[in-house]
Formats: structure tokens, sequence, C-alpha cells
């Protein structure tokens, strides 16, 4: 039986009151044969996150796990968080069937709130398309559901802003369960983040979760969560800047935003896996790790990680002066656990 922790007609007034913080990403640890998920270094990074006061994570389902590892990895994670962090499930699976059947799963194993994302192989030709997946979607999960607007569908051909005003404002007058937009769309530009806080965040919660736009945006807007990115390459540091903008103290927040600019700057080099639309998401396994995160090694498919990237995105946080790990880069792929 589900756990959510409200119904549906309440799902939108729940976001707004849960929704707050920075939500960043964990990326599942294996064991050493890569046979199975590791527990103990699951339990190890959901500690790790809220010591570094991170309000929750996307529980990320992209590195090639099962259906059953991935609700494992879910159920780990909740019962490690007990309550002290918001999990988003990453609807992220081959087909709508199946990522309806995952939500569902993943909403009796912990997570509350959905990361609605599309199947490489599903290349609609029209808006009206992308609405009856979506809304076929959130029919059938009882999951409040964040929309994602952003360059990695491919969606551009029919709209530059990946998810158009107008459809997403269909969308939430239609289903009661959309509770968020993550505004990436048209990236790099904000435009489509300012379009959509400017006619939408007073119905649902509206994020932009690039912290290089979200920090200085939320000296400026109430910008009440930030979610979610690979932000843990920073240690604490964009919890600390989210908490001195929302607390009006925003000379305090770009003083820091600008310290860590070095580390900025090499994880934008990295950060996304150029002409493959996907992240890189051994580069940002092994961000995590520099601060202390499990790390160790991701199954095949997945991008490879050399040595010159390593290096750069370790002096980012050493020029930063933000906290990293000692531990030579090969002991990255056993992990700490």
């Amino acid at each position: 039986m589900s756990k959510l922790p409200y119904g549906k007609k309440e799902s939108r007034s729940w976001a707004r009151e849960k929704m707050q913080g920075v939500c960043n990403v964990i990326i599942a640890s294996y064991t050493k044969d890569l046979q199975d998920i590791n527990e103990k270094a699951i339990r190890h990074d959901v500690q790790v996150n809220i010591q570094n006061k991170f309000a929750g994570f996307l529980v990320v389902s992209e590195t090639n796990l099962t259906p059953d590892e991935y609700i494992r990895f879910t159920k780990i994670s909740a019962d490690e968080a007990k309550g002290k962090q918001l999990l988003v499930h990453h609807a992220s699976f081959n087909s709508l069937e199946e990522n309806i059947s995952l939500t569902n799963r993943a909403a009796e194993a912990g997570a509350e709130l959905s990361l609605l994302s599309y199947p490489a192989n599903f290349y609609p030709t029209s808006e009206q398309d992308i609405y009856d997946y979506t809304r076929k979607y959130c029919d059938s999960v009882d999951m409040a559901v964040m929309l994602f607007p952003v360059p990695l569908w491919g969606f551009e051909r029919i709209h530059p802003a990946s998810l158009s005003l107008g459809l997403m404002e269909k969308l939430i007058s239609d289903v009661p369960n959309i509770v968020a937009v993550k505004a990436e769309g048209g990236h790099p530009s904000i435009a489509g983040f300012a379009e959509t806080w400017r006619h939408l965040h007073d119905k649902v919660v509206v994020t932009m979760p690039l912290e290089n736009q979200g920090i200085p945006l939320a000296t400026m807007l109430p910008m009440q969560v930030i979610a979610t990115s690979n932000t843990e390459y920073f240690g604490s540091a964009v919890p600390k800047m989210l908490q001195l903008a929302r607390d009006g103290k925003h000379d305090e927040a770009m003083k820091l935003f600008w310290q860590v600019d070095p580390a900025r700057r090499a994880n934008e080099k990295i950060a996304t896996f150029g002409g493959s639309n996907s992240v890189h998401r051994m580069a940002w396994k092994y961000q995590a790790w520099l601060n202390g995160y499990n790390g160790g090694p991701l199954r095949m498919p997945t991008p490879r990680l050399v040595s010159d990237q390593m290096r750069m995105l370790r002096k980012g946080l050493v020029d930063a002066l933000l906290p990293v790990t000692d531990d030579p880069d090969e002991a990255y792929f056993v992990g700490r656990n």
C-alpha cells in the first residue's frame, strides 16, 4: 500500500509545504562484482547527504538498475533517511507502462515525488502526443509529479522551450497531481524558467535546479527549492547559499557563490555528456566521491571517466576552497564501502 502522505487533491499544498531547500542526486552504488546494489554504501551516501544539509535527493534510475534493484535502492534510502529526506522518484525507464508500474512501486517503497522523464524511444510529433503521454502517466499514479522541460528529450522540434507554456498550463489545469516544474526549457538561456515562473509559480512550485542560475535568482525571487542536480559536488555549499538567500543575506550568498566559481566552471565542462543527450553519471558519482560519498564502479553502458577529467574536477574544488578527499583517484573505482 502507498505510503504517500497526501491524496491527489492535496498534493499541491503538500508540495508547497515540503519542497524546501536543496535536493541533489544519489546514484546507486554496486558491489565489487557489479552483480548487486551495495546496501552499506547506499546508507553511507544518505547519511552524508543529511550531514551536508540537503533536503532530499533524486533516487537516480539511469545506471542500468533492474526494476527490482531500483525499488530496493528506494527502500534502503527511505529506511536510512527516516523522514529526514524527500525522496524523488526518477521516472526514467523504458516505456510509459514501465514508468507507471515503477512509480507506484516506488510510492510503496518510500518515494514521495516523481520527476517525469521521457523514454529514449518516445518520439512525439505534436504537443498532443506529449500531453497524452504525460496525462496518462499522471492519471495512472497517485504520486505528485514534477514536470521537466529540458533539451534532453529532443522536443525542441515541436517547441523551443521543450514543453511550451501553453502545454504546461493545460496539463496543470487538467491534472491535479502535477505539483512542480523543473524549469530548464531553452537551456542555456533562462527564458524558459522566467516564463514558467511568471505564469505558473502561483499555481505550482517552480524550481531552477542549476545552482549557477538558481542562487542568483534566489536573491531576487522567493525560490523555495533547488531540485534536482549534482549539487553534492560542492559539498554543503549550495544548501548554505540558498538558505542565506532565503534569509535575506544576499551579499553573503553571493560571496560564497563567487568563491566556488572555479568548481562551477569545472562542473560545466563535464556535467553533461555532449552529443548523447544524456548525463555523465560516472562523472557525477566521482564528484560526489570527492566530497565523501561512496563512489565505486558503475555498470556498462556508462560514459568513461578519464584522468584529465578527474584532475580538472578535483582542482576545481581545491581552487574553490571547498572540501576534497585526499584519497587517490584509483580509490574512486573501488568505493568507500
